[in-house]
């Protein structure tokens, strides 16, 4: 499970290094400090006004809880979601 936070991604900026970027499938770019290996962010062609940023890198994490759950339909047997939040099967539908 990645906590992560979706960000307009012109909006967004790292401030202090520049990450290494690792292109996981032709759409997809993940980025990663490229001293220690923490994932960093991941952005998807299809949205690339949007930026997901992987919490646990924030210097203040708890700043961002989560709201709701989503691709819980991949996550492991023994995982149990408890919090009461939505839980989505593959994405968010705002429809």
């Amino acid at each position: 499970m990645l906590p992560f936070v979706t960000f307009p991604f012109d909006r967004f900026e790292f401030t202090l290094g520049k990450p290494a970027d690792f292109h996981s499938s032709p759409p997809v770019t993940r980025s990663f400090c490229g001293r220690c290996g923490t994932p960093l962010s991941y952005r998807h062609n299809d949205y690339a006004d949007e930026i997901d940023v992987m919490t646990c890198s924030f210097d203040d994490p708890e700043a961002f809880p989560p709201s709701y759950h989503i691709w819980v339909s991949q996550k492991l047997s023994w995982v149990k979601l408890s919090d009461g939040l939505p839980a989505h099967d593959t994405i968010r539908d705002d429809s």
